[in-house]
């Protein structure tokens, strides 16, 4: 019985290896295939092997689009990223701390106040409307403002849930020794966060790197582009750069790529940690 059991489970997990190249490997071959065709080859949208590589020229090709928009781009996402994900891990972390340890009504209507931010989608009007009130339309800070709002509901939720594995006789030791309410959770409460903040920055840097409806709705202009915009570049009304686009892609995807797969444990183990030891 052990034996089958065994094979079961080693089918199990050949078919699910096999399910996942099939709906993550092939995808991304056929775009490195494409990236590296020219436009001729490439608009044939096939698997057919390059007769001409294309690699650096369709790399220049790219960097160098609409003066050299992309690196700018990159410069954007990279300041949206990093003060974005600065401002949720604080933020949802303090907010966690004080929803986990003070229960009542306040902290009831804010818990059904932070499901509801992962249930209901934005309205991108009435938020529009918003930030030209608030003088921050079309503005890095106004476009900040809207990815934390985003994603603050979801770190909350991930560090409510570990707050509640860490002792309550750590706070009451760290005021009777003296500390106030910021001192306590910031030297003696987030050190110990570390494995929930490491998953919320990595997984909210990925999600407001690759955003491309929020940049794209409240930061508009050349100036202002992310590198999700950029995949406009190479296409038209009545054409399209099939392989300066798959390039386009290629660059785009390779951070966050690196991200989840240097990274991978830290994120799974951030994300149990707190059902783990709850």
């Amino acid at each position: 019985m052990r034996a089958i059991r065994t094979l079961r489970r080693a089918g199990a997990e050949g078919v699910a290896l096999v399910a996942a190249a099939v709906v993550f490997l092939v995808p991304f071959a056929f775009i490195m295939l494409t990236a590296v065709k020219d436009q001729i080859e490439s608009a044939n949208l096939d698997f057919a092997w390059p007769t001409n590589w294309r690699i650096v020229e369709n790399f220049t090709d790219v960097v160098a689009a609409r003066d050299h928009i992309l690196l700018r781009a990159y410069v954007n996402s990279i300041v949206l990223t990093v003060a974005s994900v600065a401002l949720i891990t604080i933020f949802a972390a303090m907010a966690g701390f004080v929803l986990q340890r003070r229960p009542g009504r306040v902290a009831g209507a804010a818990s059904f106040l932070v499901l509801s931010g992962l249930i209901i989608p934005p309205a991108v009007v009435p938020t529009i409307w918003l930030l030209q009130g608030l003088g921050l339309f079309k503005t890095m800070p106004g476009l900040i403002l809207v990815e934390v709002a985003i994603n603050l509901s979801y770190a909350v939720l991930l560090f409510r849930a570990f707050v509640a594995t860490i002792p309550k006789e750590l706070d009451e030791a760290a005021m009777i020794d003296g500390c106030t309410a910021f001192t306590m959770f910031f030297r003696v409460i987030f050190p110990l966060l570390r494995p929930v903040v490491i998953t919320v920055i990595l997984t909210t840097s990925v999600f407001v790197f690759n955003d491309f409806v929020n940049p794209l709705y409240f930061l508009p202009g050349d100036e202002n582009a992310t590198v999700q915009v950029t995949l406009y570049n190479f296409q038209s009304q009545y054409s399209t750069q099939w392989n300066l686009l798959f390039m386009d892609v290629v660059l785009i995807t390779i951070p966050p790529l690196l991200a989840f797969i240097f990274f991978n444990r830290k994120i799974v183990s951030g994300l149990t940690a707190g059902a783990i030891k709850g």
